[in-house]
Formats: structure tokens, C-alpha cells, sequence
């Protein structure tokens, strides 16, 4: 059991002589290579992730994102991913359902609803997230 611990936190990107250390002691982007480390051990098919890099700085969130595609392409996994990051969205997501208070008001795949969004929601939405004044107006 231990030598499948060890190996998956060597996966995910820690040393698993770190194995015997508390909580505490791990930053927060070992946290989350630990979270996705538990996840992993059971070899699931999906992995639910809400709001998986909202915690952490740009730089670790960058390592997460990347972690989860080599896991995703590795391991033929796919992804339920909770997030009002949509860059990390964007990043990470071949379909997308946008929703506003419980109701989804666009799906689609992730470069029709992120290039040529239908909903004015999702037209403001992505203003807001990339910082431009207008986007799809055709």
C-alpha cells in the first residue's frame, strides 16, 4: 500500500519521502497535488474539481493546470470542473456549460462558447474574465 502512495505522489509531483509529514507543513500547491493524488489513487474514469486553483498564485496554477492534462491524457480521465476561473476553464475544458443562478444559459464546446459566446451572460462574463470590451458581436 505504501509503495502505491509513494508512486502516485511521485505522479503528481511530490517527493513521497514527504510522506510522514502533517498537514501543516505543505504549501498550498502540495495540498492540491495531495487532493488529486487521493483522487488518483483509486483510478477513477471522472474526477469532480470545484474550484481547484482558485487558492492558489498564478504560477502553481499554472502547474496544476499542467498536471491535470498530463493525468487527463495519461490515464484517459475526464474532468467535471466547478470554476469562475475561466481562464482556467478555457485552459482545461473541451465542453462548457455556462450557468447563472442555477440555470445554465449556454453549453457548448469550449471554443464555440469562448469564441462566439450566444448568451449576452456569457458575452459579459468573458468581457469581464479577459479584460476586452466585446466579444462575438457578430
Amino acid at each position: 500500500q505504501r509503495e502505491l502512495v509513494a508512486e502516485i505522489m511521485v505522479e503528481v509531483g511530490l517527493d513521497p519521502m514527504t510522506m510522514e509529514r502533517y498537514p501543516h507543513e505543505f504549501s498550498g500547491g502540495q495540498r492540491q497535488r495531495i487532493a488529486i493524488a487521493r483522487a488518483m489513487i483509486l483510478r477513477p474514469k471522472l474526477v469532480v474539481l470545484d474550484e481547484p486553483t482558485s487558492a492558489l498564485d498564478m504560477t502553481v496554477q499554472v502547474q496544476i493546470v499542467e498536471l491535470l492534462r498530463t493525468l487527463q491524457r495519461r490515464h484517459g480521465l475526464a474532468y467535471l470542473f466547478i470554476s469562475h476561473d475561466l481562464r482556467v476553464v478555457r485552459a482545461l475544458s473541451h465542453k462548457v456549460i455556462v450557468m447563472k443562478q442555477g440555470d445554465v444559459v449556454e453549453a457548448g464546446d469550449s471554443d464555440q462558447v469562448f469564441q462566439a459566446p450566444k448568451s449576452d451572460y456569457t458575452r459579459q462574463l468573458l468581457a469581464a474574465a479577459f479584460d476586452i470590451t466585446a466579444i462575438g458581436a457578430a
